[in-house]
């Protein structure tokens, strides 16, 4: 079973930047294609991009394309994701999870979510 924690969230303006990190423990994390989610208040939670275990190939929702990037680092066992041009409609709390494939974008079976790290931004 993996396991993650997230870091980087936080308060932002409008057209700033934030890096978020995904650490993971457990099992590797460089065996996983990795995806990025995301759930605003009142809403479900939502593909935001995905990234294959070799980086050779990346995903994303149309609302954060040209504005996000998702990389890795397997040797730290750590994908990010980059943020830029945040917009208040960015605000939600965001969550990593290994995904099946990162062309499907479906999270593993029974995966614990965790708590996620809240990223608001502020017009």
């Amino acid at each position: 079973q993996v396991q993650v924690v997230e870091s980087g969230g936080g308060l932002v303006q409008a057209g700033g930047s934030l890096r978020l990190s995904c650490a993971a423990s457990g099992r590797t994390f460089s065996n996983y294609a990795v995806g990025w989610f995301r759930q605003a208040p009142g809403k479900e939670r939502d593909f935001v991009a995905t990234i294959n275990w070799s980086s050779s190939s990346t995903y994303y929702a149309d609302s954060v394309k040209g504005r996000f990037t998702i990389t890795r680092d397997n040797a730290k066992n750590t994908v990010y994701l980059q943020m830029n041009s945040l917009k208040p409609e960015d605000t939600a709390v965001y969550y990593c999870a290994p995904v099946i494939t990162a062309t499907n974008k479906i999270p593993l079976p029974n995966y614990d979510w965790g708590q996620g790290i809240r990223v608001t931004v502020s017009s």
